[in-house]
């Protein structure tokens, strides 16, 4: 209906070649304009001025020969006062600009290690804008941003990557495992060592009040019964300390203790055994002081 009253529709952020007799004659901007076929004028298209996405796949070789496939993201949108450049100059744009994109991904990756990849893929994609600006720009286009979206190693290769990265975390936990059993152990150890110590000093405590409390009782006892000596206070004592002993030990229903032949008056023997022992030890003290 447009075209039977010479009017044409131009939609907003569209612009439209204008042609008279096949060439160029104007561009129109968004609106209605008046169009007369009847003298050669026609609309040879439209061009939009939208921000337009192109996704590029890319395929190609790291450094360390490792096939990688790179994923770039083109936005870009023709230019308003370049509108006759960017329609006239260019049959498939999507096109031109896959070719540099592959041009430029296939020269940088192949310089750089599948690690150092993943590490500079902004510097890819700065790379790969600033060819496509230059580029593009003789043809009414603007590039407007340039993402690597994702960077994909072959399977087998990202299954041994993550193989390496659990071995290296693994080793790093029983690395940290151990270190926490070895302070477990030195505690345990300094607290035993600790035990063993204050064990020590209360049997030395228990012995030196056993030896003070036999010489007061001796002491005592000489002074109050007069004519008795150290030495029969002291089978005494034994004596007593034996039957005590013999008391505790009837006392107890579930005893594990094993009896030789023996009798009281052994006790004297053993004190004489004492004695002997003591007198022999301070005969060598003296000794070894000469």
């Amino acid at each position: 209906m447009g075209n039977l009253f010479c009017c044409v529709r131009v939609d907003q952020s569209t612009v439209a070649i204008k042609e008279r007799f096949g060439k160029f004659d104007d561009v129109l901007e968004p609106g209605c304009h008046f169009l007369p076929w009847c003298i050669g004028s026609q609309v040879a298209g439209y061009l939009t001025l939208r921000l337009q996405q192109l996704d590029v796949r890319c395929e190609t070789k790291s450094k360390d020969n490792v096939f990688v496939t790179v994923v770039a993201s083109i936005q870009y949108r023709a230019l308003a006062d370049k509108a006759t450049d960017a329609f006239y100059k260019l049959s498939n744009t999507r096109s031109q600009i896959q070719a540099y994109v592959f041009d430029v991904i296939r020269a940088s990756v192949p310089k750089l290690d599948l690690d150092d990849v993943f590490e500079q893929k902004n510097q890819i994609a700065k790379a790969v804008e600033d060819e496509l600006e230059k580029a593009m720009s003789a043809y009414g286009y603007e590039i407007v941003q340039t993402l690597i979206v994702d960077i994909e190693p072959d399977e087998h290769v990202k299954r041994a990557m993550n193989e390496i990265n659990a071995a290296a975390r693994l080793r790093v936990a029983a690395n940290e495992k151990a270190e926490a059993e070895k302070i477990v152990q030195i505690k345990r150890a300094e607290g035993d060592a600790e035990a063993k110590y204050l064990a020590g000093l209360g049997i030395a405590r228990q012995r030196q009040a056993i030896v003070d409390g036999l010489r007061d009782s001796v002491l005592g006892f000489s002074v109050n019964v007069p004519g008795t000596t150290a030495k029969d206070v002291l089978d005494m004592v034994l004596i007593t300390q034996y039957f005590d002993t013999m008391k505790e030990i009837g006392a107890t229903s579930k005893s594990s203790a094993v009896f030789i032949p023996h009798g009281p008056g052994a006790v004297s023997d053993i004190a004489g055994q004492i004695r002997q022992g003591l007198l022999q030890g301070s005969a060598v003290e003296q000794q070894n002081l000469l």
